[in-house]
């Protein structure tokens, strides 16, 4: 078994490398800024005054705005006219005009009020007039964020360990793949397919060795990935295609599709399927795969078909919990969406059907299948592979030891002998 085994995964290693090569880009390709969404010029900055004034005083018209107050606009408009605005002195920190200060005007009514000493993210645009070259566009998340990545990584190192710090390299490696090669590779005109298929290869066999060694346990948990790969691939085609998604369906998407018209969306939108659904499959045939082995290594003498009933029951429980949080995940990040349906007071089938959401139901959907049928797809073939052990033959229970995989002494709890 380790032989047919090994048959499969070495070539597939080798046209994995092959494909890497023959599809790397070799950088984004250059475009001129739209000024458009994230498509600008950005700088860091800092305010440094923020004093009250009045609404009225700073309208640029010199005309008090009037409108119906039972509306958004209306309400908007009387706050303007009768409130107190504030006024922000904001100085540029980065770039060629460093040190260089302007004002905004931030409304009463707007979700974001600038605070004096905060650091903003400001977008520029050279060919606006100069007053109105900056504007502040965010704020400068770097310090929590950074924080917050180090008490992640800490957490991981920590409970880990060795494989807590292997686990952290795999992660680097993986946003590696995905920012110089998936990501400009799909941008250079490559087919967002088959640059996922050999991105996700190669991060799935990266991230699966380094995290749990080279043997044949974890080339278990790679088939059972690669095969709930290509089933997630062959029906992402299929009903992508069939739903008639083209993958454009908000500001975002739109503004790509405007700066790259032959880029295939429907392909990226399936390309971010497989992408997305490998890192819950990597869970799923790792814990089933290490579930066989140690059952085996509790009871030797278990057949093919005992430990595949003995970790499909393990794997149910995986199934039921997952496939919850997949959905769960999805509701709660959108659930803005969700709730501008409710106040529309849509029918369940016409949220459904619209390509927003049904885009994300088939998102949900095929990695769901996915990921159910890896389930039983890696316990067959954890309990056919760890079965065939000869007598004798070590398999790996933790790091410095093992026990015999087979023996009757094994199976009546009989004693090993101190070497």
């Amino acid at each position: 078994m380790r032989k047919v085994i090994a048959a499969i995964l070495i070539p597939f290693t080798a046209a994995v490398v092959v494909g890497l090569v023959v599809l790397w880009p070799g950088g984004a390709p250059p475009h001129k800024h739209t000024g458009v969404g994230f498509d600008q010029q950005t700088q860091q900055a800092t305010v440094t005054r923020v004093v009250e004034v009045s609404c009225k005083a700073v309208n640029a018209s010199g005309e008090t705005p009037t409108g119906d107050t039972s509306t958004a606009e209306g309400n908007s408009a009387q706050q303007e006219a009768n409130g107190t605005c504030h006024q922000a002195t904001i100085r540029v920190d980065t770039g060629k005009d460093k040190g260089r200060t302007f004002t905004e005007i931030v409304q009463p009514d707007q979700a974001r009020q600038l605070h004096q000493g905060e650091q903003v993210v400001t977008a520029y645009e050279p060919s606006a007039p100069r007053d109105l070259q900056y504007s502040v566009t965010d704020v400068n998340r770097h310090l929590p964020l950074g924080l917050l990545a180090g008490i992640f990584a800490l957490a991981v190192v920590v409970v880990g360990r060795l494989r807590g710090v292997m686990a952290l390299v795999a992660l680097a490696i993986s946003f590696l793949v995905l920012n110089f090669f998936i990501l400009p590779a799909v941008l250079q005109g490559a087919n967002p397919l088959l640059v996922a298929v050999v991105g996700s290869s190669a991060i799935m066999l990266i991230a699966l060795y380094m995290c749990h060694g080279l043997s044949a346990r974890t080339s278990v948990a790679v088939l059972g990935t690669l095969a709930s790969l290509t089933l997630i691939g062959i029906l992402g085609s299929a009903f992508i295609g069939w739903a008639a998604l083209t993958g454009n369906t908000d500001d975002q998407t739109g503004l790509i599709h405007g700066l790259y018209p032959k880029l295939d969306m429907s392909g990226l939108l399936l390309a971010g399927v497989i992408i997305g659904s490998l890192g819950v499959l990597d869970d799923v045939t790792v814990t089933q795969t290490s579930a066989v082995w140690e059952l085996h290594d509790a009871n030797p003498t278990l057949g093919p078909r005992a430990l595949y009933r003995a970790g499909i029951r393990i794997g149910r429980d995986h199934i039921a919990s997952v496939v919850n949080t997949l959905v769960l995940a999805y509701a709660g990040a959108a659930l803005p969406l969700l709730l501008l349906f409710t106040i529309a007071q849509s029918g369940i089938t016409t949220v459904a059907n619209s390509e927003l959401v049904a885009e994300e139901i088939v998102r949900t959907l095929i990695g769901s299948i996915g990921l159910v049928a890896s389930v039983p797809l890696t316990t067959a073939l954890a309990a056919l592979v760890v079965s065939t052990d000869r007598p004798g033959r070590r398999t790996e229970t933790a790091p410095g030891t093992a026990v015999a995989a087979a023996g009757p002494a094994a199976g009546r709890g009989g004693r090993r002998r101190k070497r």
